[in-house]
This record gives C-alpha cells, sequence and structure tokens, in this order.
C-alpha cells in the first residue's frame, strides 16, 4: 500500500522547550503564589486528562486540599509559559512544505484542548496541516486507537496508507501500530529507548534531511 499521509505528534517531536518543564512549573507556581509541585506528579495528573478542556482538572488534582491557590490561574500561568519556552525542531517549516507535495498532512498531539491550542498558534507552520486533532476535543487520548482513527477521518485516509511520526514509545509507537498505521519513532538524547515495533527510527536533529526517504522507503 501506497503512503498517502504523514502524521505527526507535536511535543518533543516538532517543537521542544528551550528550558526544562521542571523548569517552567516552578516558575509557574511561584507567578501565582502556589506550592511547590513536581514534574512526576503533574505527568501523573496530565495522563488522567487527556481529554479535558484546560489544565484546570490537572492542577485542581495536584494542589493540596488546604491550597488557597486558584487551580484556572495556575493553569493560566503554566499555558502561557509552556507556550513561550517552545521553539521548533531544526528544519520543521521546510520539512513540511516538501511532505505536503507529495502527502497529506496531519497532527494529533495528547493533551487539553486549551492548552495545546496555545502551543501550536506560537508557529505559523501549523496551517500546512490538512488535519489537526487534540486529544482534548476527543473522545480519548493517544494511545486510544479512537485518538488515531479521528485525525485518520479527518484525512480520509485508510490506517495503511498513514505513517505517525512521534517520540513515545506507548503513546505513539504502540497506539499508531495498533490503530494500523506504520510508525516512525523519533529519538533523542535522553529519548527513551527503541520500541521494537516501530517501522523505522529517525534522530530528532536529522528529522528534516532523513524523514521524507524513511517515509518513501516504507
Amino acid at each position: 500500500m501506497t503512503i498517502s499521509a504523514v502524521i505527526f505528534d507535536f511535543d518533543e517531536t516538532l517543537a521542544v522547550p528551550a528550558r526544562s518543564r521542571e523548569a517552567v512549573l516552578a516558575e509557574s507556581t511561584e507567578a501565582v503564589g502556589a506550592p511547590d509541585l513536581s514534574r512526576e506528579a503533574y505527568l501523573e495528573a496530565h495522563a488522567k486528562h487527556l481529554d479535558s478542556e484546560s489544565r484546570t482538572p490537572i492542577f485542581a488534582e495536584m494542589l493540596p486540599e488546604d491550597s488557597d491557590t486558584d487551580p484556572e490561574e495556575l493553569a493560566d500561568a503554566y499555558r502561557q509559559k509552556v507556550a513561550e519556552s517552545l521553539r521548533p525542531v531544526e528544519g520543521v517549516p521546510g520539512l513540511l512544505a516538501d511532505l505536503r507535495e507529495e502527502y497529506a498532512l496531519g497532527l494529533l498531539t495528547n493533551g487539553p484542548s486549551k492548552a495545546q491550542w496555545s502551543k501550536l498558534d506560537q508557529f505559523d507552520w501549523i496551517d500546512r496541516f490538512d488535519a489537526t486533532a487534540i486529544t482534548g476535543d476527543l473522545e480519548a487520548g493517544k494511545p486510544d486507537v479512537r485518538a488515531f482513527e479521528a485525525v485518520l477521518d479527518d484525512l480520509g485516509v485508510d490506517p495503511d496508507e498513514a505513517v505517525y511520526v512521534g517520540d513515545d514509545p506507548e503513546a505513539d509507537v504502540e497506539g499508531a501500530r495498533n490503530a494500523g498505521l506504520y510508525a516512525v519513532q523519533v529519538l533523542y538524547e535522553g529519548s527513551p529507548d527503541r520500541h521494537p515495533d516501530a517501522n523505522a527510527y529517525v534522530e530528532r536533529d536529522s528529522l528534516a534531511a532523513d524523514l521524507p526517504g524513511i517515509v518513501r522507503d516504507l
């Protein structure tokens, strides 16, 4: 089957933070006078709210019961600081322009819709995607097959005509493969180990140079 669509993850695949998320979280709690919160606790709470509109329920779960911090205010501060910290992976605008000459382009990203849109709005190349799906607007998040089916439906392609490009072994590789897509795992310093079910691997530093050839060879 010929590949007709390339679908991307966003965080750590197309955009990376200029500061660590631990630092961003610390800056956010300090800005609103909240108690210190750990990145580990954030990730645990985030995983429970992939279909939320905002991060407010995440922080509501994390904050101590006796805290007088407004979780919505903290969510707003964190959203702003995360968006400000993001930088595109080198060569992404040109990569998307090149791929769009041959393939439909999709974006599927986990997270609350308000939070993820605030990130995407930082980059004008987001307009190059033919379909954008944020799990906060869907019934389920990655790795649930329904998340992948949603973006495939928007693109009008079958699973075996699409390749998913992302860094997370479970959410991206396992999710895509279980949904019937090809999967290319993005690797970088400190990234998780290679998942054996990935169809191919690409170093993030050479994503723009290497991905088109990888897709053609699938």
